[in-house]
């Protein structure tokens, strides 16, 4: 018989700083370490902190100087799908995946968004915009980026 789905969701708001990072992550563990699997938290800490720290390097903050950060979680039948999503202030190139080798210091952070999360995007508006990566019950394989806005 099915059950249905349900969803739950949060938003933090945390300082345009690297500290941002480290509170966004803690956060997130906190608030999902009994709902979700542990490969899949892991996985869920790594890009967050990576999409956190891309908005903190490289993005305008949100008016008071923050990023937004929120992720939605959604169980049905099939499993869990679980969405991250920071908003920043906006930059002038938006993020872009660079390419990077072996002894590059830096670079290969939507490199393991791609890795992980099963799609990835951008969303921009008025206001600034929003890096969002999805992870699939099932783990599906990655589909390609997509902009908009």
């Amino acid at each position: 018989m099915a059950t249905g789905s349900a969803e739950r969701s949060w938003c933090v708001v945390v300082p345009h700083h690297a500290t941002g990072a480290r509170l966004a992550r803690h956060r997130l563990a906190d608030e999902l370490a009994d709902v979700v699997p542990p490969i899949l938290l892991a996985d869920l800490v790594a890009v967050l902190a990576e999409l956190v720290g891309n908005a903190v390097r490289h993005a305008d903050p949100l008016p008071g100087g923050v990023v937004r950060v929120s992720w939605r979680l959604r169980s049905s039948d099939d499993g869990q799908t679980v969405q991250l999503r920071v908003t920043d202030g906006g930059s002038a190139s938006g993020p872009l995946m660079r390419p990077s080798n072996p002894d590059s210091v830096d670079g290969r952070g939507l490199h393991i968004v791609s890795g992980l999360a099963s799609r990835w995007g951008v969303e921009r508006d008025g206001l600034g915009q929003s890096v969002w990566a999805e992870f699939d019950p099932a783990g599906s394989p990655r589909q390609d980026l997509v902009v908009a806005g």
